[in-house]
């Protein structure tokens, strides 16, 4: 499979201030990922790249097999972009705006008034965008962004602004794109939001990109514990098969497992034993494996 978007030892300084350092790595067709970091990690600056807005120091970028920052890159209509804060013309209303970008974008304007719809935005596509909330400029900027249902579509900080509802609604129609081919790629400090639904993780800090992968490579790379937890019947004796390490909580036995192949056996003997009541296997969060990652990239450096 090919990939989408390919950056290849990029750099890019902002006079004495190294935003990126060699960064290299792949997005393929038909994927969700999520790029993560702090602030100022370069996550913003990785996207302008992607979009073309400014060329690297060193390094090559090629978008749907083209050189973005090239005059004459014809991709730019397959892009979609939703940055992190939206910016309208607030004397426009919200179907008027959708208009505009769909002819800057060579789409026939009436095709917009469907992801009007979608956005939840139907109802309020005839007022001003003056008068609409942050909530509601952030799915009209999503609307904006799924204009002619990119092949590539980059979104930072997207569900700012969203109800729960709404949040749903946005990550049923990425799965749409997804499903169709298109490359999906979001930058956001929502982690818990992007665990069970980003297939590749970028994890960036200070400029560089310390980790890349599915979050089973992540976390097999981290090597950070899984905790298992056995809520044992009452007045049972703890059973002998249990380690020794094991903590006991409100009868519950929580066992740290470091090698994976123990977490089978320990799940076969749990199985059968009658004095197990539960089992709960919890596996490291993303927001665990950030913070590991980037742990182990300070104290290497």
């Amino acid at each position: 499979m090919s990939a989408t978007v390919a950056l290849h030892d990029v750099a890019k300084s902002y006079r004495a201030v190294r935003a990126l350092r060699g960064v290299s790595f792949e997005l393929a067709p038909g994927r969700i990922s999520a790029l993560v970091g702090h602030n100022g990690a370069g996550k913003t600056t990785l996207i302008k790249l992607m979009l073309g807005l400014i060329q690297p120091d060193r390094g090559t970028i090629r978008v749907l097999g083209e050189d973005p920052a090239a005059g004459a890159f014809a991709g730019r209509r397959a892009l979609g972009f939703l940055p992190e804060n939206v910016a309208f013309n607030a004397a426009l209303t919200g179907k008027e705006t959708l208009a505009f970008y769909a002819r800057l974008k060579g789409i026939n304007p009436r095709d917009g008034a469907a992801l009007l719809d979608r956005v939840g935005l139907g109802e309020a596509s005839r007022r001003r965008v003056g008068t609409y909330s942050k909530g509601m400029r952030q799915r009209l900027g999503l609307a904006q962004a799924l204009l002619g249902w990119p092949r590539v579509l980059l979104l930072d900080e997207p569900t700012t602004g969203l109800d729960p509802a709404l949040r749903q609604s946005f990550y049923d129609i990425l799965d749409e794109l997804r499903r169709d081919g298109a490359t999906v790629l979001i930058s956001s400090h929502a982690l818990h939001e992007l665990e069970d639904r980003a297939e590749q993780v970028l994890i960036m800090n200070q400029g560089s990109l310390v980790a890349d992968g599915t979050l089973a490579e992540l976390r097999a790379l981290s090597r950070l514990p899984i905790r298992m937890t056995l809520k044992l019947a009452e007045h049972v004796a703890r059973p002998d098969w249990i380690p020794n390490h094991a903590a006991l909580r409100g009868g519950a036995c929580e066992v740290d497992i470091i090698d994976p192949s123990d977490k089978m056996r320990l799940l076969r003997k749990a199985a059968a034993d009658p004095a197990v009541q539960d089992i709960v296997v919890t596996e490291p969060t993303l927001d665990e494996l950030y913070a590991h990652f980037l742990r182990a990239q300070e104290q290497a450096a």
